[in-house]
C-alpha cells in the first residue's frame, strides 16, 4: 500500500468529495468504495474537479449508421458509411450471441450493478502489484460507456481522453455508467452495447458484422458464429477472421469454454461449435462502401451530388457529406433496375471499353421527369478502359463530362416554335443544296445576329419540303430558312422551358444563325428530358433521381419534389410528336430503328467534323438519348475511330447512334402499355388532316430530279 502523505490524505478527500456529490448509495453497495483503495495517493484534487464538472447525464449521439441508397424497385444501389453499422434490436439478435457476449465480457452483467466489484478487486491487485496500467475490471456498461465517449470524440484531444491509461478515464466511466444504469434497464444496454461496438474488419455493431461474415442477419447467428463474433470485441484488429484467422479461431474457442464453464451450453454444443471452422473466408460478404463500388456507380455518384445540394441534410456540403454517410438514411431513387439492364445491354452490344469513342445513353420517364437508366460504354474507374466522367451529365457536378454539341437534333426546338406560331406543319419552303446566309439577319430576344460569312449546306435531300419531309431528311436548308422566320428567340425560349442550357459553362444557349443545326454542348439527360416533354404534351418536368429520403427512424426528410409545368400547348407538342413520327417512317433518316408496332418520333444529330452523332426519341411512355462521340482531347473526326472494335467508316446519327437508342428502347419498354400519339388539330396538320399517313403523302412533287438520295443519320 502506498504511504498515506499530505498528498494522499488529500486524494482520499476528494474522492470522499466525489462520492458526496455522486450521492448514489446503491453504487457505494456495489462496491464503489474499492477503487478508493488503489487511488488513495494515486488520485489528487484536480482530477476529482475534473469529475464533478462533468454533465450528470452521459449524452449518447446517435452513432454513425450506415446509409443506403435505393433503386425503384427496393433493392440496394450503393451504401454510404463511416462506419459499417446497421442497428437492430435484441429480439433480432440470436440468443446464443447474447449469452456469448455476456459470458465473455462480464459474467456477472445482470447481478452487479454499474461496477463488478470482483471483477475491479481483480484488476485492482494486477495493477497495484505492476503500479503502471489501468487495466480490466470493465463491466459491459462502462464498456458501453467508453465506446460512447469514443464515438462523440470528433477533436483528437477528446480521443486520446476517451482511450488513456489513467484512473482519471476510469473515473468518468464509472460516473457516467452509475447514470447509465440507472436511466436504462440491462436489457436496453446490452442492446446499445452490441450495436455499438467495434467487431472487426470494418464492421460495427453485430447486425453489420453478421451480414458481413457470415451472410446472415443477427437473429440467425449459430453458437459457433456467435462465440467468434464476441471474441472479436476484446481486440478487433487482433481477433479479424480474415487477416487473423488463427487467434480468432483461439480466441472463439476461449469464448466458448467460458460459456460451458458458465453452465450456459451443454458438452455436446461446445463440442460440436469447436469443430466448426472459425469462418469461410469464401462466404465473407464485403459491405461495399460508396458509390464506386455501386452495380450503378455513375448514376450513384450524381444522385450524391443532388443530395449534397439538398439543405434538408445540413447547413454546408460538409455537412450533408457527413449526415449522409453516418445518418442511417435510406434514400430512394428513380433508377428502374430493369430498364438499366436493357440500356446496359444495347451499349454492351454496340461498343467495346476498348473503344477509344465513348457511347452514352439516357432514359426518362415522360410525365414525371423520372431518370429511369443511365449508361454509358466505359466502366468507372481509373485504369486502362476505364474513366471517372459521366458523359451523361453536365459539367456542373464534380464528375461530369459537359456534354457535346447535338446537332440537328435541335431542329425538334425550330418545328416546336413554327407551330406554336401558328405555321402548318405542311409549310413549304424551296430548300437548295446549299444557302448563303452571310449577313443575313436573325431576330433574337435581345434584337438581331448575323453571321458574316455561312454557307450551309444539305447532307440528304434539297428541293420544295414540308415541315415534315423536312425533318424526315433532315434538311438543313429547310430549317435554317424556318428559324429565320420563326427568329432565334422562340427556338431558343422553348428549349430553355425544355431544361436546354449549355452543359459546359451552365449558361444558355447561344442564339446564333446556326441554333437549329445544333451549337451548343448538351448532355443524353438534357435531351432525353426535353424530348420527354413532348411526349408528354408539353409538360415538362425537372429531371428527378431521388424520390424518397427517411431517416433511421423511418421519419421523412425534406427532399426536392416532382416539378412538373405545362409548358408548351398540348397542340403543339403534338404537333411535333406528328413531325418527328415522320422521322421513324420508311425512307426517314431513323427509319431503320422503328420495331414493332410502337407509335416513336425522334430526331438524329452529327455535329460538324463528325466529332459527335447522336439520335433522340420516345414513345409516349418512354424517352432516350444516345450519343456516340470522340471524348478525348485532341477532339478528331469519328471516321476511322472505332467502335464496338470496329473502325467507323460513316459515322451518322440513325446508323452510328441509332442502334443504341433502339436496342435500348426496345428492350425497355418490353411489357409497357403501347400508347400513341394524339393527333394534333387540322389547323396544324394543313394538308396533313386529310392523309394522317405521311408516308404516302407526296410532297416533293417539284424537287429536282438530280437530288441526292437521303443518307441515313443526319
Amino acid at each position: 500500500m502506498p504511504t498515506t502523505g499530505e498528498g494522499g490524505r488529500g486524494g482520499i478527500r476528494a474522492l470522499t468529495r466525489f462520492l458526496g456529490i455522486s450521492a448514489l448509495a446503491g453504487a457505494l453497495a456495489a462496491g464503489l468504495v474499492v477503487p478508493i483503495v488503489g487511488l488513495a495517493g494515486v488520485g489528487t484534487e484536480r482530477v476529482v474537479d475534473s469529475l464533478t464538472s462533468l454533465p450528470e447525464r452521459l449524452i449518447a449521439g446517435a452513432p454513425d449508421v450506415r446509409t443506403r441508397v435505393l433503386a425503384a424497385d427496393g433493392s440496394l444501389i450503393a451504401n454510404l458509411y463511416e462506419e459499417n453499422r446497421a442497428p437492430v434490436g435484441l429480439n433480432q439478435i440470436a440468443p446464443s450471441m447474447r449469452h456469448a457476449i455476456v459470458a465473455i465480457e462480464d459474467s456477472r452483467f445482470y447481478q452487479h450493478g454499474a461496477l463488478d466489484l470482483q471483477g475491479t478487486l481483480r484488476a485492482m491487485i494486477r495493477n497495484r502489484a505492476d503500479g503502471t496500467t489501468v487495466q480490466g475490471g470493465s463491466s459491459i456498461t462502462q464498456q458501453y460507456v467508453k465506446m460512447t465517449l469514443l464515438e462523440n470524440a470528433r477533436t483528437p484531444a477528446d480521443q486520446r481522453a476517451a482511450t488513456a491509461l489513467t484512473y482519471q478515464r476510469k473515473l468518468t466511466e464509472l460516473r457516467y455508467a452509475i447514470e447509465v444504469e440507472q436511466r436504462y434497464s440491462k436489457d436496453q444496454i446490452l442492446d446499445m452495447y452490441l450495436n455499438l461496438a467495434n467487431f472487426g474488419d470494418g464492421t460495427y455493431g453485430v447486425q453489420a458484422a453478421a451480414q458481413h461474415y457470415f451472410g446472415v442477419n443477427a437473429s440467425r447467428l449459430t453458437l459457433p458464429e456467435s462465440a467468434m463474433l464476441a471474441g472479436i470485441v476484446k481486440n478487433p484488429s487482433g481477433y479479424d477472421p480474415v487477416s487473423n484467422p488463427g487467434p480468432a479461431t483461439s480466441r472463439r474457442n476461449t469464448v466458448i469454454g467460458r460459456m460451458l464453464q458458465l453452465g450456459v451450453i451443454s458438452v455436446g454444443d461446445a463440442n460440436r461449435a469447436l469443430r466448426t471452422p472459425v469462418i469461410d473466408l469464401s462466404q465473407v460478404h464485403p459491405i461495399l462502401n460508396g458509390c464506386a463500388n455501386s452495380a450503378y456507380p455513375f448514376y450513384c455518384e450524381y444522385v450524391v451530388s443532388k443530395l449534397l445540394q439538398n439543405p434538408a441534410l445540413g447547413d454546408t456540403p460538409q455537412q450533408r457529406d457527413h449526415y449522409l454517410k453516418t445518418g442511417g438514411l435510406t434514400i430512394r431513387t428513380s433508377l428502374d433496375p430493369r430498364i438499366q439492364a436493357a440500356a446496359q445491354k444495347s451499349i454492351d452490344e454496340h461498343s467495346k471499353p476498348s473503344d477509344n469513342t465513348i457511347a452514352a445513353v439516357t432514359v426518362v420517364e415522360p410525365g414525371t421527369g423520372l431518370v429511369k437508366a443511365m449508361v454509358q460504354s466505359k466502366p468507372y474507374g481509373y485504369g486502362k478502359h476505364e474513366t471517372a466522367y459521366n458523359y451523361n451529365v453536365e459539367k456542373s457536378y464534380p464528375g461530369g463530362y459537359g456534354g457535346f454539341q447535338n446537332g440537328s437534333t435541335m431542329k425538334a426546338f425550330t418545328i416546336a416554335a413554327a407551330i406554336q406560331q401558328g405555321i402548318p406543319i405542311d409549310y413549304q419552303i424551296n430548300s437548295p443544296d446549299q444557302i448563303d446566309l452571310s449577313n443575313v439577319p436573325f431576330r433574337t430576344c435581345k434584337g438581331w445576329t448575323r453571321d458574316g460569312n455561312y454557307t450551309p449546306k444539305n447532307s440528304t435531300k434539297s428541293g420544295d419540303f414540308t415541315m415534315v419531309d423536312g425533318a424526315r431528311y433532315s434538311v438543313n436548308t429547310y430549317f435554317l430558312q424556318l428559324s429565320e422566320k420563326t427568329g432565334l428567340c422562340a427556338p431558343a425560349t422553348i428549349a430553355a422551358k425544355l431544361g436546354m442550357y449549355n452543359a459546359q459553362t451552365l449558361k444558355p444557349l447561344d442564339q446564333v444563325v446556326s441554333f437549329t443545326l445544333g451549337v451548343g454542348y448538351v448532355t443524353p439527360l438534357m435531351l432525353s428530358n426535353a424530348y420527354a416533354t413532348f411526349a408528354a404534351r408539353g409538360v415538362h418536368c425537372e429531371p428527378l433521381l431521388v424520390t424518397g429520403i427517411t431517416d433511421q427512424n423511418g421519419k421523412s426528410i425534406s427532399t426536392p419534389a416532382q416539378a412538373c409545368k405545362q409548358v408548351l400547348e398540348p397542340w403543339v407538342a403534338d404537333g411535333v410528336n406528328r413531325v418527328l413520327s415522320a422521322v421513324m417512317e420508311p425512307g426517314g433518316t431513323g427509319g431503320n430503328l422503328k420495331f414493332g408496332n410502337w407509335a416513336l418520333a425522334g430526331k438524329t444529330g452529327t455535329i460538324n467534323k463528325n466529332l459527335a452523332v447522336w439520335f433522340s426519341g420516345y414513345a409516349p411512355n418512354l424517352a432516350a438519348a444516345a450519343v456516340v462521340a470522340d471524348a478525348t482531347p485532341p477532339y478528331t473526326n469519328l471516321i476511322g475511330q472505332r467502335l464496338d472494335g470496329q473502325d467507323i467508316s460513316d459515322p451518322t446519327g440513325s446508323g452510328t447512334a441509332g442502334p443504341i437508342w433502339e436496342t435500348a428502347m426496345r428492350g425497355a419498354l418490353q411489357g409497357m402499355p403501347r400508347d400513341h400519339f394524339t393527333t394534333p388539330p387540322d389547323r396544324v396538320l394543313g394538308s396533313y388532316a386529310n392523309n394522317n399517313s405521311s408516308s404516302n403523302q407526296n410532297s416533293n412533287s417539284n424537287q429536282n430530279p438530280n437530288q441526292n438520295q437521303p443518307t441515313p443519320g443526319h
